[in-house]
């Protein structure tokens, strides 16, 4: 394994393969593009203060946003990428939307509803920690909805995408890859860790039975709903070094091909620095 290349981006090495119809899964565990753990740890830290120059860009400019969408198993980092990769930036410019169960008021709706109420005002970075995805992955797995209910939805959000992007927003997608030993561990860590309890659901370990259902979908949701104007990253989520390194990183590529810039100014800089000048 060799450190990123300046000719190779994180873009090209984690964006979703789809070969016969399915995505190509890298391997949990692996690291694509770092070396190890402490080369990432000390890249985060640079790509941290990128981070924060390009999101000051993007607020001063105003007219563009950003939208990062985090999808994953339970466990699979999706809050720790927000504490450990957006830390960096200015959080009057950022926004983060967790999408948990629908409430009665958001099921009377359109299920992209509660999505567009959500999404980024111009100069803003928006995360959204599950997504309209949710309404073709958990609601087809448990049967919540019927099949052609959901199925038809796919191309809903294809052209919901389309009309974001087209806006102004740039979208991207990340699937948050981990096994199912790792969720296990996880699982396993939150319930020998009292201060962890708050966040355990007995449910989490019901899901567990569906992992290859909830596999599929995902295949299926990233196959049917990956475009140029939205595409989806695939980032092995084992490591959670690896995991925040990648975003990160993706990130950085992502507002350098943005390549916000600050407004143009008027002020008569000579003048205003003349009445500043001191009394004589």
């Amino acid at each position: 394994m060799h450190a990123l290349s300046h000719d190779v981006s994180i873009s090209a090495l984690l964006r979703a393969s789809v070969a016969g119809g399915s995505v190509s899964l890298p391997h949990p565990r692996s690291t694509p593009g770092v070396a190890d753990r402490e080369e990432a740890e000390a890249g985060l830290a640079a790509l941290g203060k990128r981070l924060d120059d390009l999101q000051e860009r993007l607020w001063a400019e105003g007219t563009r946003s950003l939208l990062l969408v985090l999808q994953g198993m339970d466990t699979s980092g999706k809050g720790g990428t927000v504490r450990h990769v957006l830390r960096t930036m200015n959080p009057a410019g950022v926004d983060v939307a967790a999408f948990g169960e629908p409430t009665e008021e958001e099921l009377a709706h359109h299920f992209l509803w509660r999505i567009e109420r959500r999404l980024p005002g111009p100069g803003e970075v928006a995360v959204f920690d599950r997504s309209h995805y949710e309404d073709v992955l958990v609601v087809r797995v448990r049967g919540l909805v019927p099949g052609d209910t959901w199925r038809a939805r796919y191309e809903e959000i294809n052209a919901f995408e389309r009309r974001v992007s087209d806006a102004g927003t740039t979208i991207v997608k990340c699937f948050l890859h981990i096994s199912y030993e790792e969720q296990r561990e996880r699982l396993l860590a939150r319930l020998r860790n009292p201060s962890k309890h708050w966040k355990f659901r007995e449910r989490d370990v019901d899901e567990r039975r569906w992992w290859s259902d909830y596999m599929t979908a995902y295949d299926d949701a990233i196959v049917r709903c990956s475009s140029d104007g939205a595409p989806w990253f695939v980032i092995p989520a084992d490591r959670k070094w690896y995991r925040n390194w990648a975003i990160a990183q993706l990130l950085v590529e992502t507002l350098e091909a943005m390549d916000p810039r600050y407004p143009e100014s008027a002020l008569d800089v000579a003048a205003l620095e003349a009445r500043l000048a001191p009394p004589n």
